[in-house]
């Protein structure tokens, strides 16, 4: 009977052998669900070639003959080399090159795997791959001694197989996932290298190739393990868009670097449901309004939310949530919507002025006529001269329109303009009357000078006419204010006052602030009136990058 030590480390070897065998076969069943058919073929041959050679590795450990374990290994040796070329066409075929298919490859390939094994079928006769010896420790066995040749070849072997795993890091870093489980692999993958050196240097491990039991790990990393995150940088390879892989249960399981970069809140959030990291993603996911707007870079961007089935086989085992940058178009369409808005603005007002100057017209000349029959030429001409007047304000307004319209559109370019100047000027061109204005706006805005310009002389005539004796314009954190001790809205609704058309508070002034508001848009600002300053009327502006200096009054 053997010593105990010898008999667990045989036992040892023969579990190990044996179970990379089992591994690989298991391996096969769930390879074969793999859609893509060249990657399915590529890992299939690598499992198959992989099992194969543990097999006849076993062979050569339990073979009860030294005739037979000197076969056994020399067939291993043959089986063991194609997972080179295996390994290379799956990784070729998984990163989506083309080595894999063209004829040029495939004949060196089996150019160079045909000497290789004749060199391996012919070692009798030469002995340069190998020599055996029967040694007794660490169990009694005919050892391996690799000549030249041998370490040559695996040299070659590793050199091909680091090219495979250069082309997997590089789709890693292309599909912006973290590279982390791909480098946990490939130090398991890589450890053979060291059994194999410690086999060759000292006694403490038998000289064989343990590379099989190397390619059984990358088998249970790649179809268990890390099988998601395979799957998903294979979907996402060319896809420069941020990226989320949920499981069938809408948990994260994995982002790519843009997606943690778009939403920091997927820092620790493997494991969370998404409605729960990303409530707002998983809103537009679920509803019918699919874009999704985040400040990103000191700007607002807009995003399509998305999502596929993630299959393996015939079962679907998650989802890849998918955010597109969209923002140019988005800004193209809300940029059509708000021209929209705008023009059937300027209808209603057209329409709504010109109802109350046919009405004023109609009125005047009918009074005139039957002052006229009466003799009161004076009353005639005074009604005569109003409903000319009349007519002139609806051309005017018409003409106002008209230039408003041209200056719709969404600036492109702006120039930084101090705010304080301008004020100044739009009061200055206002009949303002007994008012007086007080400025605390000592920085600058980028803007058009000429729209701004328009939008505080619109903001002025409203004030004037709403009653104010003073006027405040003030810079804020976004924006700035404007001010009048004017009347207060009471209970009118504040979104009136903005639109044309309405007449709020009247009709004289019912175009001010709809112009005033047009023109903030039409620099990506807000205008809206403050509700809950009630004495008088406050207007702000926000959505602005203000760069303050200092505070001037005057």
């Amino acid at each position: 009977m053997e010593p105990f030590g010898t008999s667990w480390a045989f036992v040892g070897y023969v579990a190990a052998y044996g179970g990379a065998t089992l591994v690989c076969a298991v391996a096969l069943v769930r390879a074969r669900r793999i859609e893509d058919a060249e990657t399915r073929r590529g890992l299939v041959a690598l499992l198959l070639g992989s099992g194969g050679w543990a097999a006849w590795e076993l062979g050569f450990l339990i073979a009860p003959t030294p005739t037979l374990q000197y076969a056994s290994y020399v067939v291993s040796l043959v089986v063991g080399l194609t997972t080179v070329g295996a390994w290379l066409y799956f990784c070729s075929a998984y990163t989506q090159r083309s080595f894999h298919t063209d004829p040029a490859y495939r004949r060196a390939a089996a150019g160079v795997y045909l000497a290789i094994v004749a060199v391996k079928l012919t070692n009798p006769l030469h002995g340069l791959y190998f020599t055996t010896e029967f040694v007794t420790e660490p169990f009694p066995h005919m050892t391996v001694v690799h000549g030249t040749a041998h370490w040559i070849v695996t040299g070659l072997s590793y050199a091909l197989v680091a090219v495979g795993f250069f082309m997997l890091y590089e789709l890693f870093l292309e599909a912006d996932f973290d590279t982390r489980p791909l480098g946990v692999v490939v130090a398991i993958t890589g450890l053979p290298v060291v059994l194999d050196i410690l086999g060759f240097a000292s006694a403490a491990l038998i000289d064989i190739n343990y590379e099989p039991l190397g390619v059984a790990v990358f088998a249970v990393g790649v179809l268990y393990v890390f099988e998601e995150e395979f799957l998903a940088v294979q979907l996402t390879d060319d896809v420069d868009d941020a990226v989320v892989y949920l499981d069938d249960d809408g948990r994260i399981r994995q982002f790519n670097d843009r997606a943690r970069a778009l939403f920091p809140a997927l820092s620790g959030a493997t494991g969370v449901p998404l409605a729960t990291a990303l409530p707002e993603a998983a809103a537009r996911l679920d509803g019918e309004e699919s874009i999704l707007d985040r400040a990103h870079d000191g700007e607002t961007r807009y995003y399509l939310v998305s999502d596929t089935s993630f299959t393996l086989g015939q079962t679907d085992i998650g989802r890849l949530v998918v955010f597109t940058d969209v923002t140019d178009m988005e800004r193209q369409r809300r940029e059509l919507d708000r021209q929209n808005e705008q023009l059937e603005g300027f209808a209603a007002a057209i329409r709504h002025e010109l109802l109350n100057t046919l009405q004023i017209v109609s009125g005047r000349v009918t009074i005139a006529g039957e002052a006229l029959e009466d003799g009161d030429v004076r009353t005639a001409r005074e009604s005569l001269r109003t409903a000319s007047r009349t007519a002139d304000r609806m051309s005017g307004i018409v003409d106002d329109l008209a230039e408003l319209a041209r200056h719709g559109q969404t600036l492109e370019d702006t120039d930084p303009v101090d705010l304080h100047e301008v004020v100044e000027r739009a009061w200055t061109s206002v009949d303002t009357g007994d008012a007086s204005i007080e400025i605390d706006a000592g920085g600058e805005v980028d803007a058009g000078a000429g729209r701004l310009h328009g939008l505080f002389e619109s903001a002025f005539t409203f004030a004037v006419h709403n009653g104010a004796s003073t006027v405040e314009v003030a810079l804020t954190d976004d924006g700035f204010t404007i001010t009048d001790d004017g009347a207060a809205i009471g209970d009118d609704e504040p979104e009136d006052y903005f639109q044309y058309g309405v007449s709020v508070p009247d009709a004289e002034a019912g175009m001010l602030l709809p112009n005033l508001r047009m023109l903030a848009r039409t620099h990506g600002w807000e205008a809206a009136i403050d509700t809950g300053y009630t004495d008088g009327l406050r207007i702000v502006v926000s959505g602005i990058d203000v760069r303050l200096r200092s505070e001037q009054t005057v």
